[in-house]
């Protein structure tokens, strides 16, 4: 049985091993960009886990976090160019290589769109490399579309 709740303090060592993988994910994808390392360490951990404004999600089974969900709500105010509203934004869904395909991010996804609506969002967003197309395909079936596109030309 799944299950998704909040992440505690007691899965910072399995939530490391997970940001191991999605950046390796990365980091092969685009070396020149991402190094093989972690997005934060165990301390970073620790203090995101108790920032209301960044909620993280994990999705366990039989006992063990298959996957996780970072999230930041974004909320804009009084900008000159954009309408006030606010924002989830999906910082990064992991799924333990060995789960894949098996309905965790599923789950981790509609957990996170439950939320924003819950909280009561405008919108959710997230970002995704072109050298995941694994990630496009999910998030397309999860019904996201194109909000806009970043381009680059490398010197």
């Amino acid at each position: 049985m799944m299950t998704v709740r909040r992440a505690e303090e007691k899965d910072i060592p399995r939530l490391m091993e997970l940001l191991e993988q999605v950046n390796l994910v990365h980091h092969i994808g685009r070396p020149d960009l991402f190094k093989k390392t972690t997005k934060y360490g165990e301390a970073e951990l620790a203090s995101l886990l108790t920032d209301p404004a960044r909620p993280v999600f994990v999705c366990e089974t039989d006992g063990s976090v298959a996957g996780h969900a970072f999230c930041i709500i974004q909320d804009i105010e009084n900008d000159r160019m954009s309408v006030d509203r606010k924002t989830l934004y999906i910082d990064d869904i992991c799924v333990d290589s060995s789960m894949r395909k098996k309905g965790v991010g599923q789950m981790l996804y509609q957990c996170c769109e439950s939320y924003a609506r819950e909280i009561g969002c405008y919108n959710l967003t997230l970002n995704v490399w072109t050298c995941n197309p694994s990630a496009m395909r999910f998030y397309e079936k999860m019904g996201l579309v194109p909000q806009k596109i970043g381009l680059e030309r490398i010197l």
